[in-house]
């Protein structure tokens, strides 16, 4: 008998058989395809993907036969060969290209079709025969046609990306059911349980939306009688009355302090109950307002139904792995009926090669996808974002919608001749979900927006928030801000909060609610809140004057919906600063955003307006032209006379929304990272779980300086997971005031230890 694991030291009938695995696996992979119709080549590709190991020589390592080998022999190569020499011709022939790239993938990552190390070379090398077991015990049935009703919506033009997407999707449900497979048996020979088991989405919507029609009765019970409130009940009700339309692409165009996040949910909940969806994923740009979305959707829908995830903790090296050194990465499946993540998670892991990050691709498929301030989008990697966006909602069942105060962001041009975005989203306005866009922002209109003649300094800056009791001052560098914040300090100005990713997720959701007790109305204290932008998108405070460093005006706009944004105080006296800071350069990338408003500003009176906010993209996007995909990623899929050339390693690795690569520490000042550590080292938590736990007690650090951190002897690791879970050894570099100061690395060494 051939084994697909082995339980050392246990008596073989103990083992996993290799047919029995190969067989779950396939209808794992099967059940997870079955929504976007690929549900043949998934189940190929699980039966096949560890067909390698029907090799007698494989059979003498588990066995520990082979000893000083080290890692056994290539066990995925073979699945992939089998694939494509069952269908050498005709319209299967690209399928079962993408199931090979998926088989030989299944542990290292998926490969670029050709060049060194591409699918084409490794196709070559020399395989040990297969003992004949292997056609007696899986049969012969899955020799049958693999095309179904996948890419329904197919264009020649795009094929290639399609069919790229299609196979990172086959990808996804392999090692997706290949884990969930792998973790039960060891799980259960372990007598320990799986890491997680979620709730189906339409099991549980009629109790989430009754759920959420208390939670808003409540608020609307609870809130002033005011034209605000009022106007936010208005915008809500219309909203949810268009869940009924057809899955597809949606925007909502609501000004800021509009009530968008409660009314996207309100939407997707119905939406998802009207068309069988399978879950709500809300993408945020920053793990600030990732950490107050999770909060409110926690209050509103329960505990145990909402996943928060936005840390990167998993591995990045692309070492093939043994199926035990597999369960031993935090991987994410995305199976949660309600995922709250982030831009950079989302779209890294739709263009990632690695199984860790694609393993949840296939649960966006018939999901509802809410981008919140969906203009955040990095220009250099827009087109290939959009594309994917349209890719989802065209073949994949997947409802996309645009919750931004800056529409049109993502659109094509209006008309014919526009500047602007070729190749954007066609935005049709009858799936406009809020009530005329146009009236609310006359309506919603709180601020009067100045822009500072000369250049600021710091202590100019200093110099006017000394003269408000309360005032917010958002700058373009964790630099810069902690810079202004020491200096405001050394001024001796009282009630300064200093806010920036330096600090923990958990340090900053305190900090902000610190700080929201400061400005509460009917107990006001002195509060001046010194940030970066991570205080724009979403971060539900309240300020009466806000001075915001020179940039693009959908970030200008983003300040502004921090200012009176109750409407509590006249217009006239609740002013938006633009400044050009004199002590600080502005990031090149920022610079060119303020160029463009700089271009467009002067044709516009009211610069807040729809119409200027058109412009404005318009003008960006024309800048931008081909560098929208600055790196040619569209172009890297190519077809030609039936044979793929698919780019997945090179593009994931060229593949960035965040051009700064950054690296986890974690900062286990809390108990329950204490905790989550302690457990983990002593294996009585999954990888997985320990990440969740930890995400919010980590500081996202440039990579150089965490190698900085980690030669100086500034870090520990948690043994047996490599470079996974990397602790901070150093807890003077951290205070909740200032966040990690990794610059300091170099001020003494120690030496590492593990925990």
């Amino acid at each position: 008998m051939f084994f697909a694991h082995s339980l050392p030291g246990e008596s073989e009938e103990r083992w996993q058989p290799l047919a029995e695995h190969l067989l779950q696996v396939s209808r794992l992979a099967a059940e997870f395809a079955r929504p976007f119709g690929a549900s043949r080549a998934a189940a190929l590709a699980g039966l096949l993907h560890d067909l390698g190991k029907y090799n007698p020589q494989f059979l003498a390592y588990i066995r520990g036969e082979r000893t000083g080998q080290g890692k056994g022999p290539d066990h995925s190569t073979a699945g992939a060969r089998e694939t494509l020499a069952a269908f050498p011709g005709g319209s299967d022939r690209l399928i079962a290209q993408l199931v090979a790239h998926a088989i030989a993938g299944h542990h290292a990552g998926l490969a670029d079709g050709e060049g060194v190390g591409g699918l084409t070379e490794r196709l070559k090398k020399e395989l040990d025969p297969l003992d004949p077991a292997w056609r007696e015990e899986l049969g012969t049935e899955w020799m049958v046609a693999l095309e179904q009703a996948f890419c329904p919506h197919r264009e020649r033009a795009r094929l290639p990306f399609q069919l790229s997407v299609l196979g990172r999707m086959i990808f996804s449900c392999l090692v997706d059911a290949d884990f969930l497979d792998t973790e039960a048996f060891f799980k259960t020979a372990a007598d320990l349980t799986p890491d997680r088991d979620w709730p189906r989405l339409p099991d549980i919507n009629p109790h989430l939306t009754a759920r959420f029609d208390a939670h808003m009765a409540r608020k609307q019970a609870d809130a002033r009688p005011n034209e605000l409130n009022g106007l936010r009940a208005d915008i809500l009700t219309h909203v949810r009355a268009k869940a009924s339309l057809p899955p597809g692409l949606f925007t909502l165009n609501v000004p800021t302090g509009g009530g968008k996040t409660l009314a996207s949910l309100g939407f997707a909940l119905d939406h998802a109950r009207i068309h069988g969806l399978s879950r709500i994923v809300y993408a945020i740009p920053f793990t600030s307002v990732i950490e107050q979305t999770a909060s409110i959707f926690r209050e509103v829908l329960g505990e145990d139904v909402v996943l928060e995830h936005h840390s990167a903790i998993d591995a990045e090296d692309g070492k093939e792995r043994s199926s035990r050194d597999k369960m031993r990465l935090a991987m994410e499946n995305w199976a949660a009926p309600v995922v709250v993540t982030t831009n950079v998670q989302l779209f890294e892991s739709l263009f990632a090669a690695r199984p860790s990050r694609c393993r949840k691709l296939h649960n966006l498929a018939g999901a509802v996808i809410v981008l919140d301030e969906a203009q955040t989008i990095p220009l250099h990697v827009l087109r290939p974002c959009v594309a994917m966006l349209d890719e989802l909602a065209r073949n994949y069942g997947a409802t996309i919608v645009l919750c931004t105060a800056t529409q049109p962001a993502l659109g094509a041009p209006s008309r014919p001749g526009v500047r602007g975005f070729d190749g954007g989203l066609e935005l049709s306005p009858e799936r406009e979900l809020a009530p005329d866009p146009e009236g609310l922002h006359r309506r919603l209109a709180r601020v009067t927006l100045r822009r500072a003649s000369d250049a600021m300094s710091d202590a100019d800056l200093i110099g006017e928030l000394a003269g408000h009791e309360q005032g917010l001052v958002i700058v373009n560098s964790r630099s810069h801000a902690l810079s202004l914040y020491r200096e405001a300090m050394a001024a001796g100005l009282a009630g300064l909060v200093h806010l920036s990713t330096r600090q923990t997720a958990s340090d900053r959701q305190a900090l902000l609610a610190e700080v929201r007790l400061r400005l509460a109305p009917q107990d006001p204290r002195p509060c001046r809140l010194i940030a970066t932008s991570l205080v724009e998108a979403g971060v539900d405070i309240d300020f009466p004057r806000v001075w915001r460093a020179e940039a693009g005006l959908d970030q200008i706009v983003q300040a502004a919906g921090r200012c009176n944004r109750e409407g509590r105080r006249p217009v006239a006296d609740s002013i938006v600063t633009v400044f050009r800071p004199a002590d600080a350069s502005t990031p090149r990338e920022i610079a060119g955003f303020a160029s463009a408003l700089a271009a467009m500003a002067g044709g516009h009176d009211d610069l807040f307006s729809p119409a200027a906010i058109a412009a404005y993209f318009e003008e960006v996007y024309w800048r931008k032209g081909e560098a929208l995909d600055r790196d040619k990623v569209l172009s890297r899929f190519r077809e030609s006379a039936g044979t793929l050339d698919l780019a997945y390693r090179s593009v994931a690795e060229s593949f960035r929304l965040i051009e700064e690569r950054m690296a986890p520490v974690i900062v286990p000042r809390e108990e329950e990272a204490k905790a989550a550590l302690a457990a983990l080292a002593a294996e009585r938590m999954p990888p997985g779980a320990a990440a969740r736990a930890l995400q919010r007690h980590l500081v996202q650090v440039p990579r150089p300086d965490c190698d900085r951190l980690r030669t100086n002897g500034h870090l520990s690791f948690v043994e047996g997971f490599g470079d996974q879970f990397a602790v901070l050894a150093t807890p003077q570099f951290y205070t909740r005031e200032t966040g990690l100061e990794w610059e300091r690395s170099d001020e003494l060494s120690l030496d590492g230890y593990i925990l």
